[in-house]
Parts: structure tokens; C-alpha cells; sequence
């Protein structure tokens, strides 16, 4: 039994949230599983698969289509070739390494590795930082409120700063409980009870929006971010101060000036953690970060479009020794850890967890590593103007369609690489100039990315396309008003990649002409949006 109370199944008897799990009597055998059985293990209920589609949720599968134009990378992605082959690879290499000198060794092991690997590709090689895995940012969030109560004390309070446009999850990992009816190893939880060790924890919630639905200036929330630090901290109060490098929607908050004021008043009293789970930040800010001190939640399944989900929690050098230290975390963490997910030197922390490899994890991260590896290797100059390309493209085409209206993208200064720019495009959809709901969104989103003949409205595209999930903008509940988005990942830029000019320009053409063709299928859908909401259930 956990020590969080929460009975586990043993590895040989989980189960894929895809369907039947694996029910092998040894878990080496479970390695030879169809490889995309083994791409859906190891996490929550976001990675089951419909039968009936053979895709998650979010419209992503976990096999390789090419042909599914996909721009929802703020949400998830379904795996690439290159990502797939080196998930198979990596597989076939543990196999024959774990015959001969055992699995959890092995595994323990190619984790390690893999840790460095992380490293190098964002620039921090020579960085005494440290590397945590987890199977989704939510769950990185847990990581984080565990290691920030160990260092601060059971006094915390959490400030989640964009908190209106952050993940689902958020609103109860700031509070320490449990953001779904299962955990990652496979334990029976209850949403929104309390992590055993961690919660029930006060949050306090800072927004985007004013409540008229428009955004805040940047001063206005940094002057609340600082208030309200200032006041729980006057009050005896321990703070995690969750910032967002990049929301839902693309946007920044608090400043670096006003996040830099707090690390410096407070230092040993404000723990800050930031929300990089997007990924759209270069290795130069991932450095900044962890030099402040900073906790840094990140993904391979964002920006990078690795397969859903992977996440991670980088470790700053001067948190390290203390953690290193430590012999415990909240006992409830062990529901979503495995001890091959913190870093070797960390052997009383590790003792806590259970050796049990987590292979879906852990074949996820390899091919999201494969993908950063890929863009990494595309030259600085063509990624910028690529993105630049891309962004212009997207923006025109979206300000073209007469019933959808762009969000005004926010400017992300101190972003002094590739960046810079937005690779995220929100618009509400006003056909008649009323915006449309989440409800009305969430049903054009699914018959975008619908493809079972015979079974979808009139109107709805001949072929699938996947864009960002539709996020609520408006109203009392955030349902009233919805945005939907079309975002950039990092595989436009490899696949558009080419040493010849005139190849790598017509390869950007084709991704933006993919782009206008989803933008018609959204115009196409909007004459009957209530018809379509009958059709398809809402997310």
C-alpha cells in the first residue's frame, strides 16, 4: 500500500488508458507490447484512446499522420515519424541491455542519461541544475509544490499568476490535491481531495482578465502579484509564486522586473516556479531562470510537438544541495513518481519511490528529446526567419477571415531569440459580430478534427485538420466567450527546413496554405454552430 493511502497496481498489472493493460508476468515482457500501447501508459486519463478513433481527446494518435495538417501544439500533437522510429529504437536498445544486466538497472540508467541529454539541448551542460521527469506538467506542478513546502515549510500559500489561462489542472495542484480521479502510477484518487502530505494548501488566484472580460495591463497585474506577496508574506505566510512564461494564449506575466523585486525582497521566503510548459523560450531564458533560483516546469509535448504527455521539472544548482539532502517528499507524491524520475546523486529523496520503470514516460520523452534534437539542429537564422514567416502568414490569414477577429498578440520582451515573436494566434469566431461560446468551439474544434465518413454534419471538412483546444475568454463560469487557436510548433520549422532556398520557401508555403485551408473549414462550420454542438459532444 502507499504511503499516500492509495492501493497501486504492480507494473505487470497496469493498465493503458487506450483500454486492456499489460498483463504480462514480467515486465520485461511488457517491452514488447505494440509500441503505441506503450506511448499511452504511464499517465492519467488524457492519454486514453477512443476505439472508435483510435486518437486521444485532443485529436492526437499514437501513431504517425503526416497527412493531418496539425497546428494545436499549444495543446498536444500526435507523434512524428522521426519521434516514433526513435521511440522504437530506444525500445529495441533497452531490450538487449536489459537481458543481459537487468531492466530496472537499465532503466535507471538510460533515465540518467537522458537527463544529461535534456541538458545539453538547452544550453545547460556545464550547469550544475538538476533534471526532474514527470508524465505531464500538471504533474510537474505537483513535483514542485512538494519540493517548495519541503524547503519553505508547511506555512505555504501559492499565487498563480495567469490563472484563468493556465492548464485545467492548475486550480487544484495549487491547492495540493489530486487533479484527477487516477494518478500516473495507476492509484485510485478523488479529484480534488487532498494530496497526502501536501494539501488542502490556500491559493490565491491572479487574472488575466479584468472583469469585463478585457486584459489587464502589465502594470496592473504586476502591482497585485506584488501585493499580494507582500501581504501573505507580512502576514508569516511562506509563498510559491507560480509565474507564466507563456499562457494559453501566449502571454507573459508578471514582468521580469517585478518577479526580479520579489526574488530579491524575499529571498528564503518566496519560492518562485515558473510555468515554461509551453516551451516557447530560448535555452538564454531557461539560463536566467535557474540563475535567479527559479523552479522551471517544462514539456516535450508543446512547442517541441513531442507525443501528449511529457513533462519535467528543472532543479536550479542553488536548490540542489538542500534537496539532495532531503530523505522525503509528501508521501502522496509517490502516487506520481517513480524513482527513476529524480537524478541518482538524490539517493535519500529516490528510496521514497518505487523502482518500477514507467515506459510510456519514459518512450514519450524519448521522442520528444528526438524533436528537440531535430529543431536544435536547424541553424538560428532560417528558425528565426521561419517563425517570423510563419507568425505573419498565420496572423493575415486569421485578420482575413471576415467572422473571426484576432486577439491582440502581447510583445515578449526580454525573449531575445526566435521568441520574440508570437507563435501562438487566438481569435474568438463572431459570425454576425456575437462571439461564439466554449460549448459552440468545443463543437466546431471536434468536427475539425473529425474524419469518420458518414457521421459528420453538413459543412464539416472532407478532411481532418487539428488546431489548439478552444479556451474559455468570457463570462461568469470563462464559458460565455471562447478563443480558439492555431499555433507554430517546432516540426513546421524542421519539416520546412531545406539548404536551398526556393525548397524551404515552398515548404512554408504549403504549411501556410495547411493554415488557410483550416481557417476555411472554421468558416465553412460557422452557419450552423448549435447543429453542430448536436453532433459532437463538447470536450
Amino acid at each position: 500500500m502507499s504511503k499516500s493511502g492509495s492501493v497501486p497496481r504492480t507494473l505487470a498489472d497496469r493498465r493503458s488508458p487506450a483500454g486492456p493493460g499489460l498483463r504480462s508476468p514480467s515486465p520485461l515482457r511488457e517491452l514488447f507490447a505494440p509500441l503505441e500501447q506503450l506511448l499511452t501508459c504511464g499517465g492519467d486519463a488524457r492519454l486514453a484512446i477512443d476505439p472508435g478513433t483510435g486518437r486521444n481527446a485532443y485529436g492526437c494518435g499514437p501513431i504517425p499522420c503526416p497527412d493531418i495538417p496539425a497546428f494545436s501544439s499549444c495543446t498536444a500533437s500526435t507523434i512524428s515519424q522521426r519521434g516514433y522510429e526513435a521511440a522504437e529504437s530506444a525500445r529495441t536498445a533497452l531490450m538487449a541491455s536489459a537481458l543481459l544486466h537487468g531492466l530496472v538497472e537499465c532503466f535507471d540508467a538510460r533515465i540518467e542519461a537522458m537527463r544529461g541529454e535534456l541538458k545539453t539541448l538547452l544550453g545547460l551542460e556545464r550547469s550544475a541544475a538538476e533534471v526532474v521527469f514527470s508524465a505531464s506538467g500538471t504533474d510537474a506542478q505537483l513535483q514542485a509544490l512538494a519540493l517548495t513546502r519541503a524547503l519553505l515549510g508547511n506555512e505555504l500559500t501559492t499565487v498563480i499568476v495567469a490563472a484563468d489561462q493556465t492548464g485545467s489542472g492548475t486550480v487544484n495542484t495549487a491547492r495540493g490535491n489530486h487533479f484527477g480521479d487516477r494518478s500516473t502510477n495507476d492509484c485510485k484518487v478523488s479529484r480534488g481531495a487532498p494530496v497526502s502530505g501536501l494539501g488542502p494548501l490556500s491559493s490565491v488566484a491572479v487574472r488575466l482578465r479584468d472583469g469585463n472580460d478585457r486584459l489587464r495591463s502589465p502594470s496592473a497585474i504586476d502591482a497585485e502579484v506584488l501585493e499580494t506577496v507582500e501581504s501573505l508574506v507580512a502576514q508569516g505566510a511562506r509563498v510559491m509564486l507560480e509565474v507564466m512564461d507563456c499562457s494559453k494564449f501566449g502571454y507573459q506575466a508578471p514582468s521580469d522586473r517585478c518577479t526580479d523585486e520579489i526574488a530579491a525582497r524575499w529571498p528564503g521566503r518566496v519560492q518562485i516556479v515558473v510555468d515554461a510548459c509551453q516551451m516557447r523560450l530560448g535555452r538564454s531564458r531557461i539560463a536566467r531562470y535557474l540563475a535567479r533560483g527559479d523552479l522551471v516546469l517544462l514539456t516535450g509535448s508543446k512547442y517541441f510537438a513531442g507525443p501528449p504527455f511529457s513533462g519535467a521539472l528543472l532543479v536550479p544548482p542553488q536548490l540542489g544541495q538542500a534537496i539532495g539532502a532531503m530523505t522525503e517528499l509528501a508521501p502522496g507524491i509517490a502516487d506520481y513518481s517513480s524513482r527513476s524520475d529524480w537524478p541518482m546523486r538524490w539517493r535519500g529523496l529516490r528510496a521514497q519511490f518505487s523502482a518500477a520503470p514507467n515506459f510510456g514516460q519514459w518512450l514519450r520523452w524519448e521522442a520528444a528529446l528526438e524533436e528537440i534534437r531535430a529543431y536544435y539542429a536547424v541553424p538560428i537564422a532560417f528558425r528565426r526567419a521561419a517563425l517570423r514567416q510563419l507568425g505573419d502568414g498565420i496572423a493575415k490569414i486569421i485578420a482575413g477571415a471576415p467572422a473571426l477577429r484576432l486577439l491582440p498578440p502581447q510583445p515578449r520582451p526580454g525573449h531575445d531569440d526566435e521568441f520574440s515573436d508570437p507563435s501562438i494566434f487566438a481569435f474568438t469566431v463572431e459570425p454576425g459580430g456575437h462571439p461564439l461560446s466554449l460549448a459552440q468551439c468545443r463543437a466546431i474544434y471536434s468536427a475539425l478534427r473529425d474524419d469518420r465518413p458518414g457521421d459528420t454534419p453538413v459543412g464539416a471538412p472532407a478532411a481532418p485538420c487539428l488546431i489548439g483546444q478552444p479556451v474559455g475568454w468570457g463570462g461568469r463560469d470563462d464559458d460565455a466567450v471562447a478563443a480558439m487557436r492555431i499555433c507554430i510548433s517546432a516540426r513546421h520549422v524542421i519539416d520546412a527546413w531545406a539548404a536551398h532556398p526556393d525548397l524551404a520557401h515552398g515548404a512554408l508555403t504549403r504549411i501556410l496554405d495547411d493554415a488557410a485551408t483550416a481557417v476555411a473549414n472554421i468558416q465553412a462550420l460557422l452557419p450552423q454552430p448549435d447543429a453542430i454542438a448536436k453532433d459532437f459532444h463538447a470536450d
